[in-house]
């Protein structure tokens, strides 16, 4: 018995709707995330197309393609049609647009509000597994002199050092401190931890005659500053 094509095969459809085609005739704004993806995985299964293995993998994430960056190797590999060629792929382009966020936002040289914090590490931030502790450093005008990651912990907390802190703001002669961290939660309350680890920072801070002018806690879209707050 001879095999029936697979209707399944993008290779069936029209050209207005392959995904390849449609983004050379069109342009690539017009692409939905699901035709996207199946452009980078290039072929679905037996069962489905590239698109619309696409939309499964999508639609596990509620279609949030951030959700879909912090998918490991292994968890994409458990959709059935997807090795470690096609995932490895997946995770290579989502990484690309992460860091040209980052690049898009490294342009920011004074802080002035806690959005602009937030948007300095946000990329580097955002879409954590685990907890990071990070320290932004400022001149007398708010100029970023550095900013560096103090600690690493795990989901829980993380240890921050004070010492460290003005030991390295001593030495790029910083006057002004931001602290900032991430909930991989999502959750924006503060801690008691928190609030404990800013006043201990901001004392120590004080009696060198620097000032701790906020504490961000960064999720993946929002984030909570201390200062909007009147908490420090």
């Amino acid at each position: 018995m001879q095999n029936q094509p697979n209707s399944f095969s993008i290779k069936n459809w029209s050209n207005d709707d392959k995904p390849r085609e449609k983004l050379v005739q069109k342009g690539k704004a017009v692409l939905s995330d699901a035709e996207l993806v199946a452009i980078l995985i290039g072929s679905g299964s037996r069962d489905e197309s590239a698109v619309e293995l696409s939309k499964r993998i999508l639609a596990s994430v509620n279609n949030n393609l951030n959700q879909l960056g912090k998918l490991s190797i292994g968890q994409l590999m458990q959709f059935k049609g997807i090795g470690e060629a096609k995932a490895v792929t997946i995770a290579a382009a989502l990484e690309m647009g992460r860091r040209r966020r980052g690049e898009e936002v490294a342009k920011i040289e004074k802080i002035g509000s806690s959005k602009d914090v937030f948007n300095l590490l946000q990329p580097i931030l955002g879409e954590l597994p685990h907890e990071e502790f990070w320290i932004v450093y400022l001149n007398n005008s708010n100029k970023v002199l550095h900013q560096a990651q103090l600690s690493k912990g795990g989901i829980t907390g993380t240890l921050v050092d004070v010492r460290l802190v003005l030991k390295q703001a001593l030495e790029i002669g910083a006057i002004g401190l931001i602290l900032a961290h991430n909930h991989p939660s999502g959750g924006l309350n503060p801690s008691t931890a928190d609030k404990q680890i800013t006043q201990k920072l901001k004392t120590a801070a004080q009696a060198l005659d620097m000032k701790v002018l906020d504490h961000i806690i960064i999720t993946q879209r929002e984030y909570f500053s201390f200062a909007d707050d009147n908490l420090l």
